[in-house]
C-alpha cells in the first residue's frame, strides 16, 4: 500500500477501511445480551478529548515521517520511542492519574529496551556532524512524534472517563468508530486536497486496503477497550510488547538474526512488561 499509495494514503486506508469493522462491531455488542445498552450519552467534553486523540495520532504521524526523511532519521525514530514516558507525564498533568514507582521503572526498563532495538547496529550510522546528531532536527522532529502519540493515549484515555458507568466494551467500540471516522475526514480531505493520486490508488487496491482496514480496527478496539480499563501509561507500557512480537516473527518466518544489543533490548522490554503485569 505504501508503494501504491504513500504513507499517508496507506494510513487513510487503515482508518477509512477501517470503519464498516468498527461499526459492525458497535451494532454486534448493542445486540448482544451481555453488553444490551442505549446509546451513550456523548456529550462536549467526550468529543475534545476524543478529537485531542485523533489529532495527535495524526500530527504524531506526520512528525514521524518529517524525522524519517532526515539524514540522521535513526535518532528521530528513537526518540519517538519515548512516548511511553511521555504518556506518564501528560497523564498526571492533564488525567491526575499519577504513575506508582513501580510503573515508573517499567515505563523506564520498556522505554529503554525499545530505544535500544532502534538503534542501528552501525556505530557510524548516526553521526554528530550530521544536521545535530542527537540534538538535531530528526531528534525534535522524534521527540514531537512521541508527544503526539502520548497525547493521543491521554485524549483517547480522557474520553473513556467522560463516561461513567458504560461498559467497557462499549466505550471502546464507540471510541474506534468516532475516532476513525474523524481521522478519516480530515486526513481523506487533506489528501483529496494535495494528492488525489493517493486516494484513487486505495480505491483501486480495495482489496489490501480491506485486510488493512480490519486489522487496524482490530488493534483499535484493542488500545480504545484497555484505555477504558485501566491509565493509559498502563496501556501504553504493556502495548510495548508488540515489539517482542515482531522480533519473534522476523525471526521465525524472515530468518533474522539478532544482534547482541537487540537481544538485551528485548529482555529489557519484557522485564518492563512483566514488572507492570505484577504490578496491575
Amino acid at each position: 500500500m505504501v508503494a501504491q499509495a504513500g504513507t499517508l494514503g496507506a494510513t487513510l486506508a487503515r482508518f477509512l477501511y477501517g470503519l464498516p469493522f468498527a461499526a459492525a462491531w458497535v451494532l454486534l455488542l448493542h445486540a448482544l445480551p451481555a453488553t444490551t445498552a442505549s446509546v451513550p450519552n456523548f456529550g462536549a467534553g467526550y468529543f475534545g478529548w476524543l478529537m485531542l486523540g485523533a489529532m495527535g495520532q495524526l500530527a504524531a504521524t506526520a512528525f514521524l515521517l518529517a524525522a524519517m526523511k532526515q539524514r540522521n532519521f535513526v535518532v528521530g525514530v528513537a526518540y519517538s520511542k519515548t512516548d511511553a514516558l511521555q504518556v506518564a507525564l501528560f497523564a498526571a498533568l492533564f488525567l491526575h492519574e499519577v504513575p506508582g514507582w513501580i510503573t515508573i521503572a517499567a515505563i523506564g526498563l520498556a522505554t529503554a529496551g525499545v530505544v535500544m532495538l532502534s538503534l542501528p547496529q552501525e556505530p557510524r550510522a548516526v553521526r554528530a556532524g550530521d544536521a545535530g546528531g542527537w540534538t538535531g532536527p530528526a531528534a525534535l522532529y522524534g521527540l514531537a512524534s512521541g508527544a503526539g502519540f502520548a497525547l493521543s493515549a491521554v485524549g483517547y484515555r480522557g474520553a473513556a472517563l467522560q463516561l461513567p458507568g458504560v461498559s467497557p466494551w462499549l466505550i471502546g467500540a464507540w471510541g474506534v468508530l468516532w475516532a476513525q471516522a474523524a481521522q478519516s475526514l480530515l486526513l481523506g480531505g487533506w489528501l483529496a486536497l494535495r494528492s488525489p493520486a493517493s486516494l484513487r490508488a486505495i480505491a483501486t487496491a480495495w482489496r489490501v486496503s480491506a485486510i488493512a482496514g480490519l486489522a487496524g480496527a482490530l488493534a483499535s478496539i484493542g488500545w480504545f477497550t484497555a484505555f477504558a480499563l485501566t491509565t493509559a501509561a498502563n496501556v501504553r507500557t504493556l502495548g510495548m510488547v508488540e515489539v517482542v512480537f515482531s522480533y519473534l516473527v522476523a525471526r521465525r518466518f524472515m530468518n533474522e538474526q539478532l544482534a547482541r544489543t537487540e537481544k538485551a533490548g528485548l529482555l529489557l522490554v519484557l522485564a518492563g512488561v512483566i514488572a507492570l503485569c505484577l504490578q496491575l
